[in-house]
């Protein structure tokens, strides 16, 4: 019988992922405690120190603020394993993670450069 393996959240892991896809977007961990109308920071240091998880809304909302789907989020065991082994096995430049990762950064400058013209733009129209 061929069973599928538990899937399993790496905590630390996916705090590493926050803290990464919140210093891509250039927000601070006072950014993410207003946008989420939290008193203190303290959730959103406990997730990035992988001490606890968000919860399913809050990680709705991460996913909606950050633009990526809720599985880009959250790291899985099974999956740093996999990417180790595809890793070794594939050269760099041929690697589909490679591949993914270049294709997201390229969508990330393009979205990058849409916003600094759309500021430009506006910061003409305000010019004298």
């Amino acid at each position: 019988m061929n069973m599928k393996q538990f899937p399993v959240i790496d905590p630390i892991a996916t705090g590493k992922n926050i803290i990464r896809l919140r210093a891509e977007r250039g927000m601070s961990v006072r950014d993410l405690q207003a946008y989420f109308g939290f008193e203190e920071p303290q959730a959103i240091y406990k997730w990035q120190q992988g001490k606890s998880l968000p919860s399913v809304d809050n990680l709705y909302a991460l996913g909606a603020l950050f633009e990526v789907p809720m599985e880009d989020i959250l790291v899985s065991r099974t999956s740093q394993l996999n990417l180790i082994i595809c890793e070794q096995q594939a050269e760099a430049c041929c690697s589909p993670l490679f591949m993914g990762e270049l294709l997201r950064l390229s969508r990330i400058r393009q979205r990058a450069k849409i916003a600094s013209t759309i500021f430009a733009k506006a910061m003409r129209s305000l010019a004298p």
